[in-house]
């Protein structure tokens, strides 16, 4: 399948494309990864003075990636995260909640491309740099080789980040109700 890159239009995550991305992130992540409800709260997440730091990919109107990120201060720093390491006013950083390509369109720079746009709109309501926990076990650690070949830094890793979310109906593709995969905790310093 050839795609031309200029065919693929981004555009801001809204309530329009939700029936979309909740399959999308399900298929990708696993079911029960995303409801409306949580799709609902993550975006709100995103939006400081009508700048939305979310965003979708489309081909012909159907969505095949988005990119979930929570605004500065809009976000729980909680026992997974290290402000402590992070050389950066941790009311400075956003998160980058999810990003999910379509297995059929990955390469194609689909999710270079929305955290690109995630943080250009990030820095516009003034955040300085980005966290993300990035799946450790994603096939061939592809998660983490793609957001360190954008920029991103370890910061520290973290076993059984998702296990309890597992416990409450998330059913990890690889190790279904008792997840035990290891989140790599990343930080993007942002350049002025």
């Amino acid at each position: 399948m050839t795609i031309k890159k200029a065919a693929i239009k981004y555009l801001p995550l809204t309530t329009e494309y939700f029936s979309q991305v909740i399959p999308l992130a399900n298929r990708v992540h696993g079911e029960g990864y995303l409801t409306n409800e949580t799709l609902a709260q993550w975006t709100q997440k995103g939006i400081v003075n009508t700048i939305n730091c979310s965003f979708v990919a489309l081909l012909d109107n159907k969505v095949i990636g988005f990119r979930s990120t929570y605004s500065a201060e809009q976000w729980p720093i909680d026992q997974w995260c290290s402000p402590e390491l992070w050389q950066v006013d941790r009311l400075k950083c956003c998160y980058f909640k999810c990003n999910t390509v379509d297995e059929k369109y990955r390469g194609l720079g689909i999710g270079k491309k929305l955290l690109t746009l995630a943080i250009e709109a990030a820095k516009r309501q003034g955040a300085q740099a980005g966290i993300s926990h990035l799946w450790k076990q994603s096939p061939n650690n592809s998660a983490v080789s793609y957001f360190s070949k954008c920029g991103g830094e370890l910061v520290k890793s973290h076993p059984g980040k998702w296990n309890e979310e597992s416990k409450q109906g998330y059913n990890c593709i690889l190790c279904g109700h008792d997840c035990q995969c290891e989140a790599a905790e990343m930080i993007i310093r942002f350049d002025d």
